[in-house]
């Protein structure tokens, strides 16, 4: 079972089983991973078709050197413009690629083993309440726009600090053709009975202009 289906050259019924394994166990993986991990429909198709693609080019360059550095020079030549994934995301695509160097070098049973496995094992630490740090739940993501003319160092200060435990400054950013400024902070409320208050005193602040109190999520832009 954990040994290679492959010898010196690879056989068509060999490539075809090598294939079957690969989208069978990819196909049972996306869905397994897709319990947990939020992303989109096409995301977890891909997920599912990476083990037999990677498997299939291990397959056909099958050691030879030249195939190798040529492959490596297509792949190259791809720009990808996508947005930066999450965690589990990039997770899951790495996972997907690893069993697919196994299905691709003929180790069938490794490769279903290497998915289904990791699989399981993530299925298991998410549902886990482990790596979840007292207070981080409660942070909250603050965005408070502000005319031009405001001097935003410090203007909040002392709203911060009647309301909130602790106020970070994740960004600044120019809005509505330059004449505003967004800011963002990763904040923590004392009392989230007093959101209202909070935002309240902050529109006095700004001139009442655009605020929103979000839950934080680490974030590829928050701004």
């Amino acid at each position: 079972m954990f040994a290679s289906i492959y010898g010196a050259a690879v056989a068509p019924a060999q490539f075809f089983l090598m294939a079957g394994a690969a989208l069978v166990t990819g196909f049972l993986y996306a869905w397994l991973m897709s319990r947990r991990v939020r992303s989109s429909r096409r995301f977890f198709l891909v997920c599912a078709l990476i083990p037999f693609v990677v498997g299939a080019v291990i397959t056909f360059v099958n050691g030879n050197i030249g195939a190798g550095v040529a492959i490596g020079g297509a792949f190259s030549l791809i720009r990808f413009r996508s947005a930066q994934g999450s965690a589990e995301e990039i997770a899951a695509i790495l996972a997907a690629m690893g069993s697919g160097i196994a299905f691709g070098m003929g180790y069938l049973g490794y490769g279903v083993v290497i998915l289904l496995g990791l699989a399981a094992v993530y299925l298991l630490l998410s549902g886990l309440d482990i790596f979840a740090h007292r207070g981080q739940d409660a942070d909250r993501l603050l965005r408070v726009t502000i005319p031009e003319a405001l001097e935003y160092n410090g203007v909040f200060d002392e709203t911060f600090a009647r309301y909130l435990k602790r106020a970070e400054n994740v960004g600044v950013k120019t809005t509505g053709m330059g004449s505003m400024f967004r800011l963002s902070y990763r904040v923590q409320m004392k009392d989230p009975a007093e959101e209202k208050a909070f935002i309240d005193e902050l529109r006095t602040l700004n001139g009442n202009l655009e605020i929103s109190l979000l839950p934080w999520v680490e974030p590829q832009n928050q701004l």
